[in-house]
């Protein structure tokens, strides 16, 4: 770990939630890189990742260069910033890290420390404005409107889902959380939001009417079904998803949408055959991705999640299921579990631990069928089971990580 990681390593848990002000200063000390190129800024409860996933695909397909800041990682920290799904080398991570180190220093004259996703942030935006991408895809850490991404002018704003998660930071309804999503609305720019509750679709129009932000709604302005998606200006049929699960068609058409608006901004030609193989060929690690031996990973760490998740599996026929669980203890894994164990009566369920000092361990368990190593427990599951069993790995999208690196070393092996 170079100096860069340890500086980096030693701002985990400064989290300042009172306001944009310190990253506004300190993009104005850069010299505003984020203004050097156009910016999809996307954010959700779930999704987001996902949507994100599917349009880096499309642009890929189109020949554009594109820049992808996301998170949480799975391998390592330079995976949440890529150019054309490459990660930033160690070189240009290192580099750029000095500069935000340098100018931190300026900074901390007048304002607190930078946190650990701040400065991540930072060096994002200085590496897309180096390599001139054609466009920027910007996931929002929390929420959207004191996230420290909402310094940027998304040309396009997307809201994939909006469901109660991280309610300590961003409040304890649908209504409040909401607000907080809508606040990557630009005025006069683009919204496109996905399929919302009633409420969290209300607020997202009020916003969008305050600011005269045009907005393209999921059901009323764009459709996906059937492997057809359809808006005022096109249908194109015949597509097919790679990643699994059904409402993977609600975050394609929120990509898809977002994508061709953007196209129409930039005056750039889609084309149906490029889009077809887009989405046929998007991945997106850790959300229901297969490994051999009837193994799923997906990173559920919510409840909307775990409702996802709970349609797959009920969808898997008379196949006989193990879940193991993975959490945080400052996350609901009570109402997760309880939810498990309620809509999924026949599924063999076990929780286990993880290396981070906030995982749950058998400690704050009651009844549940605790495992005190899940790579034990996979192993066993890989060496006994048949065709006719499935192990879904889920939880905290650390622990999924983990577990991830884990399998992709045994695969190795």
């Amino acid at each position: 770990m170079n100096e860069i990681e340890m500086w980096l390593e030693s701002r985990i848990g400064l989290n300042f939630r009172s306001g944009l002000e310190r990253m506004r200063q300190a993009i104005s000390l850069l010299d505003h890189p984020e203004e050097n190129y156009p910016i999809i800024h996307v954010t959700g409860t779930n999704g987001k990742g996902s949507s994100i996933a599917f349009m880096s695909q499309l642009f890929v397909q189109h020949e554009k260069k594109v820049g992808t800041f996301t998170s949480p990682h799975m391998v390592s920290v330079h995976d949440r910033i890529c150019i054309n799904q490459k990660p930033i080398s160690d070189e240009d991570f290192t580099r750029l890290g000095r500069q935000v180190q340098e100018m931190e220093r300026q900074l901390r004259q007048t304002h607190d420390p930078l946190s650990y996703f701040e400065i991540l942030t930072l060096i994002a935006l200085l590496y897309f404005e180096e390599e001139q991408v054609d466009v920027a895809l910007i996931e929002v850490g929390i929420g959207g409107l004191l996230d420290a991404t909402n310094v940027v002018i998304g040309d396009v704003a997307v809201v994939t889902s909006v469901g109660l998660d991280h309610q300590e930071t961003l409040g304890d309804s649908i209504v409040a959380i909401a607000e907080q999503k809508a606040g990557i609305f630009k005025e006069k720019k683009i919204a496109v939001i996905g399929p919302l509750a009633e409420e969290a679709r209300r607020i997202c129009e009020l916003r969008a009417n305050e600011l005269e932000t045009v907005l393209y709604e999921y059901g009323r302005d764009f459709s996906f079904s059937k492997g057809q998606f359809s808006n005022q200006d096109e249908m194109i049929a015949d597509l097919q998803i790679s990643l699994k699960g059904t409402y993977q068609e609600e975050n394609a058409a929120v990509a898809l949408q977002s994508f061709l608006l953007f196209m129409k901004q930039q005056n750039w030609q889609p084309q149906v055959k490029w889009i077809r193989k887009a989405l046929q060929e998007t991945h997106w690690a850790g959300r229901l991705e297969y490994f051999e031996r009837g193994i799923y990973l997906d990173g559920a760490h919510n409840l909307p999640a775990l409702s996802r998740l709970v349609e797959f599996i009920r969808q898997q026929g008379q196949k006989e299921i193990f879940l193991l669980f993975g959490a945080l203890k400052r996350k609901n894994y009570q109402g997760m579990l309880s939810y498990l164990q309620q809509e999924l009566p026949h599924v063999q369920l076990f929780v286990t631990t993880f290396e981070d000092d906030g995982a749950i361990d058998k400690q704050n368990l009651t009844t549940e069928t605790y495992v005190s190593s899940y790579r034990e427990f996979i192993e066993q599951f890989i060496k006994s089971a048949n065709d006719n069993q499935l192990l879904f790995v889920t939880g905290s999208l650390y622990f999924i990580a983990e577990v991830r690196a884990f399998l992709l070393e045994k695969e190795i092996d």
